[in-house]
């Protein structure tokens, strides 16, 4: 078996890492395609470095662009590389640009595909990930959901249960594995910042950063949180953020001190001794829950509702107001939440599973229906409308037995 590992962004290199180590001691043939969405060496290189994985195989170089242009580019360039030497399977994991062209450039040439993270859903259609993400689920041969929240989704959207497994994600995995490293580098302290002291920020959705009054209202908030918490706001920016301040004439408060784009083991090493953070990213969301770090959302909707159930998250949207009251009301929380995202062998999990998707892909084609092997029984999700309960029975029970 032949398994094509794509990333794109810094996520999805943090994201499949696991998956390449299972890959690596299950000594499954693999190789890793980078579409280059993330380039600099701050948002890319560094992450390879950190995580000790292989250099990418293939580079697509794609760079910035539009929506439009990075899907074609990364099509038209992959699809010759795939028909010449197609893989046994591709993988890919979220819901980037990059994840629709390499998806599309499997699916037309026949290539079985796998989604890692499939099925989540912020039920917001003006978000381009959300488009991503419900796009790759319908057109991948196997879906790897992070939960049973995530697959019950995706069997209310019509998925037949042979393609949906529940794995947990694999950021838990890559998170256990590497906090003792990240607590070695000492970061805080270097920065000059006591344990549970400060608050940790990151803003790069396009949702807050290019509009003007959004992004405002976070910057605002951050400072009032600030001031009236007395307590210090760490900003780790992305350029692009960075940018629109610049161009909106937006102020950033001298109490947040913002910080450049930093490596993985740095930002793990901030993000577990923070006392909060204040993110619209999904992935942090995760994140949070597995260091046991209080969350707020600023934003609107979130595709990560599991950490909002347990009480390790909560929606604020961009209103400074909310943000301040929110951030009051998580501060000095007791991580005493369950963790939802699973048990760190999530890689393992999926690479077990390629070969029974590869058999999944052959019989969708020939229209014969195969259940899943590994998959036998679990409890059907609560109030999960329309939801066939032998679908959900059989789509999160490998989990149980990979335990």
């Amino acid at each position: 078996m032949k398994v094509a590992i794509a990333v794109g962004t810094r996520p999805e290199i943090v994201k499949m890492a696991p998956i390449i180590r299972a890959c690596q001691q299950a000594d499954v043939q693999f190789s890793i395609v980078h579409t280059g969405q993330h380039y600099s060496y701050e948002l890319d290189g560094i992450f390879f470095e950190e995580l000790e994985l292989p250099t990418a195989d293939i580079r697509l170089e794609v760079g910035s662009g539009s929506h439009g242009y990075q899907i074609s580019t990364i099509l038209s360039r992959l699809e010759p590389i795939f028909r010449s030497d197609p893989p046994d399977i591709v993988l890919v994991e979220g819901d980037t640009n990059s994840v629709v062209g390499v998806a599309l450039a499997a699916k037309t040439l026949g290539i079985p595909l796998g989604h890692v993270e499939a099925g989540l859903r912020s039920y917001d259609r003006s978000m381009p990930e959300e488009m991503n993400r419900v796009l790759v689920d319908h057109i991948s041969d196997a879906c790897f959901a992070p939960t049973k929240t995530a697959a019950a989704a995706l069997m209310r959207e019509g998925l037949s249960h042979e393609r949906v497994a529940v794995t947990g994600n694999t950021v838990v995995d890559e998170v256990l594995r590497q906090r003792d490293r990240a607590d070695l580098l000492r970061i805080p302290e270097l920065l000059g910042l006591d344990d549970k002291a400060y608050i940790l920020a990151t803003v790069h959705r396009a949702e807050n950063t290019d509009d003007p009054d959004r992004l405002r209202g976070v910057f605002e908030g951050l400072g009032r949180v600030g001031h009236e918490l007395g307590i210090p706001v760490i900003a780790a920016l992305h350029p692009r953020t960075v940018a629109r301040l610049e161009q909106f004439s937006i102020p950033v408060e001298p109490v947040i001190r913002t910080v450049p784009p930093v490596g993985y083991l740095e930002f793990l090493g901030l993000h577990a001794s923070a006392s909060l953070v204040i993110t619209d990213s999904g992935g942090l969301q995760e994140e949070a829950c597995s260091l046991g770090v209080p969350c707020v959302t600023i934003r609107d909707s979130t595709e990560r509702p599991e950490s909002i159930e347990v009480g390790a998250n909560v929606l604020a949207g961009t209103n400074p107001e909310r943000i301040l009251s929110m951030a009051a009301m998580m501060l000095g929380r007791a991580p005493d939440w369950l963790n939802p995202f699973g048990d760190g062998k999530s890689g393992a999990r999926i690479v077990d599973m390629l070969e029974t998707a590869i058999d999944v892909h052959r019989n969708l084609v020939s229209e014969v229906v195969v259940p899943w092997s590994m998959n036998e029984s679990f409890e059907p999700v609560p109030g999960a409308p329309n939801a066939d309960e032998r679908a959900l029975s059989t789509a999160a029970g490998s989990q149980e037995r990979a335990d």
